[in-house]
C-alpha cells in the first residue's frame, strides 16, 4: 500500500472512532463546504458498500461532504459500471485508496445463503454465491462476499490500493480485513 493509502486508511479508522463516540453526525455539510466544492472534489477514499440505508459512509467514517467517493449497490458486488467508478474515481480524481465495505446483516448476502431470490435480485445473488459458495454463517459470507470484491478489484484494476472492510451494525465499528 502507498504512502498516501494508507494515509487515507489512518483517516478513515480515525473517523470511525470519532463517529462511535459521537452523539450526532458531526460531519461539514455547511453552505461554505458546499461552496468551496464547487472547483471540484478530491475524495480521499473510494467507499464501494451496500445499498442498505443503515449504512451510511459519510456518517460511518465521520466524513465531511467532498470526502469520499461513494459507489452503492446492494451486496457491494463488482460488475462493469461499478470498476469504472472506481476507475474514474483512482485516475481522475487522484482516490488513493479504495474500501469494499460490507456489513453485518446484510439482507442480499442473507438472499445469497437461503437461495430464494428470484429477477432482477438473482443477479446480484448469484455473485455472492459464487464469493461465498457454501458458506451459511452469515458474517463469515459477509467477509467472503468483501474479499471476493476485493480480489475482483485488484484483478481488473490492478495498481489500485483496495482493502475490505465490514461495518458492524450493532455497535457501529468498523473491521478492516
Amino acid at each position: 500500500m502507498n504512502k498516501a493509502a494508507e494515509e487515507s486508511l489512518e483517516r478513515l479508522k480515525e473517523g470511525n472512532k470519532s463517529y462511535l463516540m459521537a452523539p450526532i453526525n458531526t460531519g461539514d455539510i455547511s453552505p461554505a463546504r458546499r461552496q468551496a466544492l464547487l472547483a471540484g472534489q478530491h475524495p480521499y477514499a473510494v467507499i464501494l458498500t451496500c445499498s442498505d440505508s443503515r449504512v451510511v459512509p459519510e456518517s460511518i467514517f465521520s466524513a465531511d461532504l467532498g470526502d469520499l467517493f461513494v459507489i452503492r449497490v446492494a451486496g457491494n458486488v463488482v460488475g462493469t459500471h461499478t470498476l469504472g467508478s472506481i476507475e474514474y474515481a483512482a485516475e481522475h480524481l487522484k482516490s488513493p485508496l479504495t474500501v469494499v465495505l460490507g456489513h453485518t446483516s446484510c439482507g442480499a448476502v442473507g438472499a445469497a445463503i437461503s437461495d430464494a431470490p428470484h429477477g432482477f435480485i438473482k443477479t446480484l445473488t448469484d455473485d455472492i454465491v459464487a464469493a461465498i459458495g457454501d458458506e451459511k454463517d452469515p458474517y463469515k459470507a459477509s467477509c467472503l462476499n468483501v474479499l471476493h470484491s476485493v480480489q475482483l478489484i485488484k484483478g481488473n484494476l490492478p495498481g489500485i490500493d483496495v482493502i475490505g472492510a465490514v461495518y458492524h451494525l450493532e455497535d457501529g465499528s468498523v473491521e478492516f480485513l
